[in-house]
Formats: C-alpha cells, structure tokens, sequence
C-alpha cells in the first residue's frame, strides 16, 4: 500500500467546492420540479380559461404578481430586477400556453 500523498491548501478547497456545488445541483433540481409543478397548475388554468372564454393574459393579475414577487425578492435580499424579469419570462411563457389551449379549444368546437 502506498503512503498517502501529503494534504495540499487546495484539498479543503476542492472539498468545499464540492459540496457547494452538490447543494447547487439539488436547489437546480428542486427549481426544475417546482416549475414543472406551477406549469402543471397554470395548465389547468388555461384549460378553465378557454371554456369559459376568458382571456389568456389577465394584464391586472401580472401587475399584482410582479410587484408581489418583486417585494419577496427584496425581503429574501435577492434583486428585485432579477426576480421581475424572471418572473416576467414565466408569465409569456404561461400565455403562450394559453394561447395554445384556447386555440385547440376553438378548433375543436368548430370541428
């Protein structure tokens, strides 16, 4: 059996990193499945949206959700900017979506 080589000032470093980055990769996974759920749920909203024949944005609804979001930015002592635009990119996405839906809505009731 060899002797083990002797500790260098990176070893504790590379140790850290490492755990550092295993906690990022399960908070990626965590924001992945937590987005995954809320698209699950604004699915089901678009659904209800187009056989009522609501709208698929609600302009007042997003108003609200930005500056709600932007002040639990501000208390988690994160960039509320960030956290707009983030949330921003989620809301066109979710319209999008609905779109979609209603359009396959009409589609089917025309069919």
């Amino acid at each position: 059996m060899s002797p083990k080589p002797p500790s260098t000032p990176l070893d504790p470093a590379v140790a850290e990193l490492e755990r550092l980055r295993a906690s990022i990769d399960n908070i990626d996974a965590a924001l992945i499945h937590m987005l995954a759920e809320r698209f699950r749920c604004t699915q089901e909203v678009g659904k209800l949206k187009a056989r009522a024949h609501l709208p698929p944005a609600d302009p007042s609804r997003e108003t609200r959700q930005i500056e709600r979001l932007r002040q639990l930015a501000r208390d988690a002592h994160l960039d509320p900017d960030f956290a707009e635009k983030f949330l921003a990119f989620v809301i066109r996405e979710v319209i999008r979506h609905h779109e979609a839906i209603a359009a396959d809505a009409r589609r089917a009731s025309e069919g």
